[in-house]
């Protein structure tokens, strides 16, 4: 299946993980920042990305607990092309929606996370 279709494909699939977070970053509701869902870069399709502050974040669930050497081999990719990849379990997100946000906030606005003494 091409990369476009198959990403279209995973769009329809969500888990309830990733609708969550979604209905949270589409539309630009995070930081005012435009992320897609389940893009294509590098080879590889990505859950979310913000193309314009080079971020991608990833969910992973328990088909990932046996893929971490897959999932570093596939960061590094990413990250050589100028993307940090942040990570997060699935049930973080159904657990703690409002944590998960937080730190793609704290990365996509740092001076208002940062304290001056």
């Amino acid at each position: 299946m091409p990369p476009l279709s198959f990403a279209r494909a995973l769009r329809r699939n969500q888990t309830g993980a990733e609708t969550l977070l979604w209905s949270r970053l589409k539309n630009r509701q995070l930081c005012s920042r435009k992320f897609c869902c389940q893009m294509p870069i590098e080879g590889y399709i990505v859950d979310f990305a913000c193309s314009e502050a080079k971020l991608i974040v990833e969910l992973d669930g328990g088909r990932h607990a046996g893929s971490s050497e897959a999932d570093r081999a596939r960061t590094k990719k990413l990250e050589c092309a100028g993307y940090l990849v942040i990570r997060f379990w699935n049930n973080e997100v159904l657990d703690n929606l409002d944590a998960v946000l937080e730190t793609n906030r704290a990365i996509l606005e740092p001076d208002e996370f940062t304290h001056i003494p």
